[in-house]
């Protein structure tokens, strides 16, 4: 086997591992931590653990992806194998870049200022659950139903600021 043949290899297989390594990294702690999915206490902490890391690993990847892309491309003249090696390094630095990106903040967004009926005008099914809150003499109840999609209320009860989350 050829010393170019050998750099080639070399060069290719970093650029394949960084964008594996920066897959992972991104899609990992975003599979575990999602609404409405059960998370055991290791695969939580395990995602935790990659997300207190990721931003370190992922520079890495992206530098280790552009240094793989860079070698190939000098030794590779093959324009599909060419695209295919671009492609790979893109992606790797896009992982790096999404990592960035807080997407538990896009989709837990704070609910609007919440509106109250009284009890008696309610229109809750019998086995509905709400969020109940009690401060100060004044009570407030938060149907989960309403709520699941922001997870966020700010709300003032009793004249104290609260924040009602599910």
């Amino acid at each position: 086997m050829t010393q170019s043949r050998v750099a080639k290899i070399v060069s290719l297989a970093l650029l394949i591992a960084s964008l594996l390594v920066a897959f992972a990294g991104f899609a990992y702690p975003v599979y575990v931590i999602r609404p409405f999915r059960h998370q055991g206490a290791r695969e939580l902490a395990a995602a935790l653990a990659v997300i207190q890391v990721r931003p370190r690993v992922e520079l890495v990847c992206a530098l280790c992806a552009l240094a793989g892309l860079l070698a190939f491309l000098v030794l590779e003249t093959r324009r599909r194998r060419r695209i295919w090696a671009i492609t790979g390094a893109f992606l790797a630095c896009t992982f790096a870049v999404l990592t960035r990106v807080n997407i538990y903040e896009l989709m837990f967004h704070p609910a609007g200022q919440p509106v109250f009926v009284a009890p008696q005008q309610v229109k809750l099914d019998a086995d509905e659950m709400v969020i109940a809150v009690k401060v100060n003499g004044s009570a407030r109840a938060y149907p989960i139903r309403s709520i699941s999609y922001h997870h966020i209320v700010n709300d003032v009860v009793g004249r104290e600021p609260i924040v009602a989350t599910y």
